[in-house]
């Protein structure tokens, strides 16, 4: 299953302890931290390989997948009321022309920055899935073809953008309510993926920091 939906007991087991600020630092990768990280791999496929890089100056995350399927997950324990917007910044190097959301077997993504919120019963944790499409338009949204309780939405689509660092805001809370129709519960991983495994692609992408910041 692509979608880091993981039982609350290992989610928050060891969540990440988030001071309160004006705005929460989840990836600090231009300060070469990767801290609370670890790497998800998914049974029998390949892994992704994720590693600090420098990128005009800046430290940043790079991820090369070649048929391949893993994510870097971070735990935390925030609240979407208090935190309901999510930036951050990415660079890939195409899209991938066999992508089909419709499909399991075209569910691959250039980038993918996740939201997971867990819920004491298991098949009420829910997923958001911010993607960098090929074919969906940009702002669409579709679940995903493994589970209805992850959603994927289209941030950026298509390649006229490639090769080019792109900066992201949205509202989680907002997200939420139209993907689920209800009031997101608290926040209890970030992830970051990209994967190759089902259109048997090769792409590299790069992400800059994530943070939460209150409206």
């Amino acid at each position: 299953m692509k979608a880091f939906l993981l039982p609350l007991a290992l989610l928050l087991g060891s969540a990440v302890p988030l001071a309160l600020a004006a705005e929460l630092v989840l990836g600090g990768f231009s300060t070469g931290n990767l801290s609370g990280w670890r790497d998800e791999a998914f049974r029998g496929k390949r892994k992704t390989a994720y590693r600090l890089v420098t990128d005009h100056s800046r430290t940043v995350l790079e991820a090369r997948s070649s048929h391949a399927a893993s994510g870097l997950l971070k735990r935390i324990d925030v609240d979407p009321a208090r935190y309901p917007v999510i930036r951050w910044s990415w660079k890939v190097e195409h899209s991938l022309e066999r992508e089909d959301a419709g499909r399991k077997s075209g569910d691959d993504y250039a980038a993918r920055v996740y939201l997971v919120f867990p819920s004491p019963l298991f098949w009420r944790t829910r997923a958001l899935n911010y993607v960098w499409a090929a074919k969906l338009p940009r702002d669409s949204a579709v679940r995903s073809p493994y589970t209805g309780n992850a959603v994927i939405l289209a941030v950026e689509s298509g390649n006229v953008k490639a090769g080019a660092w792109q900066t992201e805001e949205r509202n989680i809370v907002e997200d939420y309510r139209r993907a689920f129709g209800e009031e997101p519960p608290r926040i209890g991983a970030v992830a970051v993926m990209t994967d190759t495994d089902d259109t048997g692609d090769d792409v590299t992408a790069w992400y800059g920091d994530i943070t939460l910041a209150e409206r």
